[in-house]
């Protein structure tokens, strides 16, 4: 229900208003995949292969003709998604890079998870962790050095380990409370530019802190700020870099009249051009 919630909270609208030309492609449906089993180590692993392999073709084929929002869901979405997005990038001969924005690093693969939620592996999957039997072949992982996460504060062992034995740029929200979230962004946005990169970004939910947006399954208090979040995504429409973005993890079960996915709008129009004098203010009491 999460890509229905976007759409009932207006997303077609805010951006259309900002002279935007929206196509909406509809919900996709899974590619043809093998039943799973009622119990296992993994949930759903031949469900998600399916997923991942309609999402990475989609993927590449709407790059071409503009800017495609993929909205969700589960964070597993970002396997197909990223993974697509790189193989148009490497067809056009531009390096990817992937801003990820959330609680989590999603570094894991499905060895080392131990909740065996492949929501955890998206980011292990479209760097090239190898682990991912039967899933399609990343045939263009993305450089670990051109991945910039911000946000993170739930951050298991193995993908701590994981994660410091790699090249990825990680900011926690430590890092972010002691200097600032504009200047690690800032910096990530400056190498995008100087390599002409194509920009992916993938914007969780639990990014944002509970308190503003509680309509994910994995809250964790300590999150960006409403202030904080539209400074990110202002920052993405001055840079002019964005070229594609997930909006994923919204449970709409989980909302409060429709706050979090009103918000989760706002913050993709801000990336798409929405200044602070434009924005609604709406009431939820």
């Amino acid at each position: 229900m999460g890509p229905d919630a976007y759409r009932t909270a207006g997303l077609a609208a805010a951006l259309s208003g900002l002279g935007h030309q929206v196509t909406d492609l509809g919900n996709i449906a899974p590619a043809p995949h093998a039943p799973d089993a009622e119990s296992g180590a993994v949930f759903a692993p031949n469900q998600t292969i399916g997923w991942t392999s309609a999402l990475a073709e989609i993927a590449e084929q709407t790059m071409a003709d503009g800017l495609p929002i993929f909205l969700g869901g589960d964070h597993s979405l970002s396997l197909g998604s990223v993974s697509g997005v790189a193989a148009y990038a490497a067809s056009v001969g531009r390096p990817l890079f992937v801003l990820w924005l959330d609680a989590h690093t999603d570094f894991h693969t499905p060895q080392s998870s131990d909740s065996g939620n492949l929501h955890g592996t998206p980011v292990g999957y479209f760097t090239g962790r190898s682990g991912f039997d039967g899933f399609p072949e990343v045939a263009h992982p993305v450089p670990q050095d051109n991945i910039c996460m911000i946000g993170l504060r739930s951050v298991d062992s193995a993908e701590r380990q994981a994660l410091e034995a790699s090249a990825i740029h990680r900011h926690d929200m430590r890092d972010i409370d002691e200097n600032g979230i504009a200047g690690p962004l800032a910096q990530f946005l400056k190498r995008v530019a100087a390599a002409n990169g194509l920009l992916h970004v993938s914007l969780d939910v639990d990014f944002l802190d509970p308190s503003v947006a509680p309509a994910v399954g994995t809250t964790v208090p300590g999150g960006a700020t409403v202030r904080e979040a539209h400074l990110v995504c202002e920052m993405l429409h001055d840079s002019g870099l964005m070229t594609s973005l997930d909006l994923v993890e919204l449970n709409p079960f989980l909302d409060e009249r429709g706050r979090t996915a009103h918000l989760m709008v706002d913050l993709c129009a801000s990336a798409l051009g929405r200044r602070v004098f434009d924005r609604p203010t709406r009431s939820y009491t």
